[in-house]
């Protein structure tokens, strides 16, 4: 499909994009921002921001909409990683620091220490640094979840991504009901974590899809939703079904808000840590 013209954006280059690139790299780091081809990734490193994308590049799942390479035998996580990650960020200048992984099913915890080993490191290289972390659902292990929630995070952020009907084609490995219930234990036995969230449009749900989704997020009390447009990152990937009006993002923000999610960022380049730090701080 031709994407519409409120979808042409053009791709932000500069020394300031190419620095946090050169940075990367002398880093042994990865980003989610490259290897899920991003369409916002030159804007974000131009502005000295980019989300660490930890325990490899190489996922255990192949979801339908994701362009990260999947592979069923990852290396195994690196002990020095969340040290580099934080001094990455100090380097960045980061304030609010963003945390996700690829899905690491061949790991007995999913590496939900890893992901506590990085919030701890960023606590102790970069004091009063906000932590939001982007979590796989560890196949719903309460011990992996809380492994992750007790180290911190100021928000726990895990994407449900499209609405029930569409799993087996979106996300054939997960579950819609695992992934609400991961968000609701975070809130019920940690209040003071804002629980975040994203979904997807554009693969082939309705809005009363969209809108029975919002309901059960309310009613676990989602604090944050991000809401944009798939764009297909590759031809692997499954196509893009409809590419929905600028005004239909703003309806369902508002539908959402009406709901009880008290922040709501939705717009076709919306993205789950796309302008996090604003989200975080309520200026969205």
């Amino acid at each position: 499909m031709k994407k519409p013209e409120w979808l042409r954006k053009s791709a932000v280059r500069g020394e300031a994009a190419l620095a946090v690139r050169g940075l990367l790299r002398e880093s042994s780091l990865s980003t989610v921002c490259e290897e899920a081809r991003c369409p916002n990734m030159g804007e974000c490193f131009a502005n000295r921001v980019a989300t660490f994308m930890i325990l490899g590049a190489k996922c255990t799942r192949d979801c339908g909409f994701c362009a990260v390479a999947p592979d069923g035998r990852p290396a195994a996580p690196d002990p020095d990683e969340p040290a580099r990650v934080t001094v990455a960020a100090k380097e960045l200048g980061l304030s609010h620091v963003v945390i996700t992984s690829v899905t690491r099913d061949d790991l007995k915890d999913g590496g939900a220490g890893h992901f506590a080993m990085t919030i701890y490191a960023l606590r102790a290289g970069l004091p009063g640094v906000s932590v939001e972390v982007l979590t796989p659902d560890f196949r719903g292990d309460h011990t992996s979840i809380d492994l992750v929630m007790d180290a911190g995070p100021d928000v726990y952020n895990h994407n449900v991504e499209t609405v029930p009907a569409l799993y087996k084609a979106v996300r054939p490995a997960a579950s819609y009901e695992r992934s609400l219930k991961l968000l609701d234990r975070v809130k019920e036995r940690r209040p003071a974590i804002v629980t975040k969230s994203g979904i997807m449009l554009g693969l082939g749900e309705t809005m009363e899809q969209v809108l029975a989704v919002m309901d059960d997020l309310a009613a676990i009390g989602l604090d944050a939703l991000t809401i944009g447009q798939y764009l297909r990152p590759s031809l692997n990937c499954l196509p893009v079904v409809e590419y929905v009006r600028p005004e239909v993002f703003d309806e369902l923000k508002s539908a959402a808000q009406a709901k009880g999610i008290r922040s709501v960022f939705s717009g076709s380049y919306v993205r789950s840590s796309y302008h996090a730090a604003e989200v975080f701080a309520g200026r969205i």
